[in-house]
């Protein structure tokens, strides 16, 4: 019970400190407050988090022969990009506005626009990159409707709050686990469309590649495409150099073949991007867990 209570207790503090620090970037304009969080996640949150060290570790697993003077670029830049998501996520109709005037390029977008006429469902795969949010205010901004199917926080205080703020930039969101398991399918049924990220370690996933080592991933994506007959389209928001808008690039959907297929080639289609933009995703993750204790 004690420690039941004192794990509580730590969850308050970690939700009244982010509270507090996201409350008051919010009184600053966008243009301060994006890069200012940007700065404060890689200077001051990164190093106390462990997050550099954990940077360095994947990079020297899967890129050894990264130069260091990149591998130092990277460490700092990569919190960066994670700390303006983090306060673009609850910027609301600020981040709306700007992420919803980003061009939207690529093959997929004609065959997306023709699934919205027949009503044929489109699951929208992408990654923590860039901000994966930003691809679904673009899409909103043109009038789809996009679902997201995502895992709650395990800090209960925080998610909360990371919820309601997820849901203002676009409805419905779509917990994991059997309480949006009914409400996802529906959704689906009837033609709708969802986003989902491909890129998190999955215990019971399958054991593909990414960058050449085993990440076990989550083949649900491309079961629901094929079960459900949907589009199974690769799109990421790549942040541009001004580190404030963002450019939508959206691929040609992944043939229906069988589920470990598709989602290898959604690995593929990822990884590709993260080798032109490096500084982009989000090498904090612990994404080669099984590789990691070798």
């Amino acid at each position: 019970m004690a420690k039941k209570n004192r794990s509580r207790v730590a969850d308050w503090v970690e939700n009244a400190v982010l509270r507090t620090l996201i409350g008051g970037l919010l009184l600053l304009p966008y243009e301060r407050r994006v890069p200012l969080c940007g700065w404060v996640m890689s200077r001051v949150i990164a190093p106390l988090a462990g997050y550099r060290k954990r940077i360095r570790d994947n990079l020297a697993l899967v890129l050894p022969d990264l130069p260091e003077e990149e591998v130092r670029r990277l460490v700092m830049k990569v919190p960066d990009n994670a700390g303006r998501t983090v306060i673009e996520a609850y910027s609301g109709k600020e981040f709306l506005r700007r992420a919803g005037e980003s061009p939207v390029t690529g093959p997929g977008l004609a065959t997306v626009e023709e699934a919205r006429a027949t009503k044929r469902p489109v699951i929208f795969l992408t990654g923590h990159f860039g901000n994966y949010e930003a691809s679904r205010a673009a899409m909103s901004a043109r009038g789809y409707t996009v679902g997201v199917l995502y895992r709650p926080m395990n800090n209960r205080y925080f998610n909360e709050h990371y919820v309601a703020a997820m849901e203002a930039l676009g409805k419905p969101a779509f917990p994991r686990g059997r309480q949006g398991l009914g409400g996802m399918l529906r959704h689906l049924r009837a033609g709708g469309m969802l986003g989902m990220l491909i890129d998190l370690h999955m215990y019971d996933g399958a054991p593909l590649t990414f960058f050449g080592e085993t990440a076990m991933t989550a083949l649900s994506a491309a079961e629901l495409a094929l079960k459900y007959d949907a589009l199974l389209v690769p799109t990421y928001a790549v942040r541009q150099p001004d580190g404030l808008n963002f450019k939508i690039i959206m691929e040609d959907p992944i043939p229906h073949t069988d589920p470990e297929t598709m989602t290898q080639a959604l690995n593929d289609s990822l990884e590709a991007l993260v080798r032109q933009h490096l500084d982009q995703w989000f090498w904090i993750h612990r994404r080669w867990k099984a590789a990691m204790r070798r």
